[in-house]
């Protein structure tokens, strides 16, 4: 009986240490390269400006928001029917049609395009599930780390976050989302379909710098995996409070 009363208080000391051990991200977060890749300069295109320094303007290494210039080379690689509906929307878009625009119509970013924000964003994590929430859109999803699965019910009924799942390897967040509805984007205004996966995997690279590695797999959008890493840096303290994001109301006034 002692024996198993030892072995017992063993056990949760050692879980305690490694709960202790967890990194803790809980925080208001500032994006490093927003709409971008990683800092440095893309091949064959102008320099990263410095902090504070506007972006040059729109070239053919550079495509403009509208894609009236063509895709980017390092932008997700769409099969026909996918690149096609790419197509429609940019024709649309270069029109002045803002119908394909989920932030101008007040809707959820979705994901992976959530993570991809130049707004802050807040981490709060507890012992079974982290939650992001963004300031644009008053955007949330949560990554629930007890073990859940997604039931048939969760499965059935996509939405823009998806239903993300998680678990520790390390000092790494290995995440997991499924259940994404086919409204979203990818990036910019990239189409994927409602067979979009997204993996994550999320570290401190350095004090106060969160890194997000994403890879995105759509057996019906996409003819290969797409990829793409994302930083922020922790707000410091006056600088960590979002603001509300009236975006249905902002949508009245533009009326």
């Amino acid at each position: 009986m002692r024996r198993t009363a030892i072995a017992l208080m063993i056990g949760l000391w050692s879980t305690a240490l490694g709960a202790q051990s967890l990194p803790d991200f809980s925080g208001v977060y500032r994006p490093i390269n927003a709409f971008g890749p990683p800092p440095g300069p893309r091949a064959g295109g102008p320099p990263v400006p410095a902090p504070g320094q506007p972006l040059p303007p729109p070239t053919r290494t550079a495509p403009l928001s509208d894609g009236s210039r063509g895709r980017a080379p390092n932008a997700p690689k769409l099969t026909p029917a996918y690149l096609a509906k790419w197509q429609a929307i940019s024709k649309a878009r270069v029109a002045g049609d803002s119908s394909s625009d989920n932030t101008a119509r007040c809707l959820p970013p979705g994901m992976p395009a959530m993570m991809n924000m130049a707004y802050g964003m807040e981490v709060m994590q507890t012992k079974d599930k982290i939650t992001f929430f963004s300031e644009l859109n008053d955007a949330l999803r949560r990554v629930y780390l007890d073990g859940r699965k997604p039931s048939p019910i969760v499965l059935a009924d996509p939405t823009y976050a998806g239903f993300s799942t998680g678990h520790w390897e390390g000092d790494t967040l290995v995440v997991e989302t499924v259940a994404l509805n086919d409204k979203g984007y990818i990036e910019g205004f990239t189409p994927h379909s409602d067979k979009l996966t997204v993996k994550e995997r999320i570290r401190f690279t350095a004090p106060g710098v969160l890194e997000d590695r994403i890879t995105v797999t759509d057996p019906l959008a996409l003819t290969e995996p797409w990829e793409t890493v994302k930083s922020y840096r922790k707000a410091d303290r006056g600088d960590d409070q979002l603001r509300e994001f009236a975006c249905a109301e902002g949508i009245e006034v533009a009326k």
